[in-house]
């Protein structure tokens, strides 16, 4: 499968931590996606990150019932889903900043063992604005569902007006 931005053709990518590394800025132990298996610039992203029990939140969320926070959970799928943009042409290790979070839901426990499974979609990008949709699944269940944006600096840069 293809997509299209802009009358340009790209093929889906498969990031393990190496490559993930040199697309994005987050680094271990904020970095929260293990493998990205399939990027489609431009339009979404698939990956995953697993909950091993030493995962630096388990140990303060919460002792005696251990389970990532959402806003970590929605953290991950803004992660993921920046890929969409920074796998663009003269993107890759460029700075991306979540603006907002909307309709957010938490649905399931995320807790140490299990496989957090993400799917993203970019609805929009323009002028260095995205506008995201992400699913977070552990086991065929819906952890988590969130609206969100995020910006890239350096692409709002190029449309400011110039005095």
């Amino acid at each position: 499968m293809v997509a299209t931005l802009e009358n340009q053709v790209f093929n889906p990518l498969c990031l393990d931590q190496e490559g993930l590394l040199a697309y994005q800025k987050n680094r271990p132990p904020y970095l929260l996606v293990d493998r990205a298996d399939e990027i489609i610039p431009g339009k979404s992203a698939k990956g995953f990150k697993r909950m091993y029990e030493d995962l630096w939140f388990f140990d303060c969320h919460f002792p005696g019932d251990p389970n990532m926070p959402g806003m970590l959970q929605a953290e991950a799928l803004v992660q993921l889903a920046a890929l969409t943009v920074l796998t663009l042409p003269d993107n890759k290790g460029k700075i991306v900043y979540l603006t907002s979070v909307n309709k957010m839901r938490l649905r399931r426990k995320v807790i140490p063992g299990d496989c957090f499974r993400m799917f993203t979609e970019l609805q929009s990008w323009r002028r260095g604005v995205g506008v995201c949709r992400g699913r977070g699944i552990v086991e065929d269940e819906i952890a988590c569902d969130v609206e969100f944006s995020f910006v890239m600096p350096e692409a709002i840069r190029e449309f400011k007006p110039k005095n």
